[in-house]
């Protein structure tokens, strides 16, 4: 069956291989990031299981990018997803995310990173089995709203660099609260210029 379909889904394998890269990363980041060491992690806000508040939901309908750096809290990690707290322009913010969400990940103190395919387009004709539901958020600050189906994506044309600009706007604004008067500058960089051009 030479040049026949691939049943085994060899793509599928190796995306959750990397996932659990990035698992293993966060496992073992609960309590504190070693040395330099921050992530950049980009995910699906309308992917299902997704939990963020409606504020973030309608300033980032489609994508968002987090950093992981000084400034989270109460980081638990579990098989299919994670959970975080962070401070989004001084209102602190818990947020839920499945791995099969992931888009990015990226490590800029050793310039590592991953990018994952979205699962969208071949698993619509499969059954998809969905992972166990969450539990509840405790104490959030704004009530999370979980999307049960994904939203119909629409048709964009490429991503402007300045639209990535305008995602990470927030994360700079925590870095400089984070940095209170220290030296150096933060510098926002977008994911897209690490990645390999087709």
């Amino acid at each position: 069956m030479a040049g026949g379909k691939d049943l085994i889904r060899y793509d599928l394998l190796v995306q959750d291989a990397l996932k659990g890269v990035v698992r293993k990363v966060l496992i073992d980041s609960k309590d504190g990031l070693p040395g330099e060491h921050h992530f950049y992690i980009s995910f699906q806000t309308d992917f299902p299981g997704v939990r963020l508040s409606n504020r973030l939901r309608e300033k980032y309908p489609q994508e968002m990018t987090i950093v992981l750096q000084h400034q989270f809290w109460d980081l638990n990690v579990t098989e299919h997803t994670f959970e975080v707290g962070l401070s989004f322009s001084g209102i602190p913010e818990r947020l839920l995310i499945p791995f099969d969400a992931l888009t990015g990940f990226f490590d800029p103190s050793v310039q590592f990173g991953l990018k994952f395919d979205s699962q969208d387009e071949d698993e619509e004709d499969e059954a998809e089995e969905a992972p166990p539901s969450p539990q509840p958020i405790r104490g959030a600050a704004s009530e999370p709203v979980e999307l049960k189906q994904p939203r119909k994506p629409q048709p964009a044309p490429e991503k402007a660099p300045a639209a990535k600009a305008e995602t990470e706007a927030p994360m700079e604004d925590d870095k400089a609260d984070a940095a209170e008067g220290g030296a150096g500058t933060a510098e926002v960089v977008s994911l897209d210029s690490f990645r390999k051009k087709n």
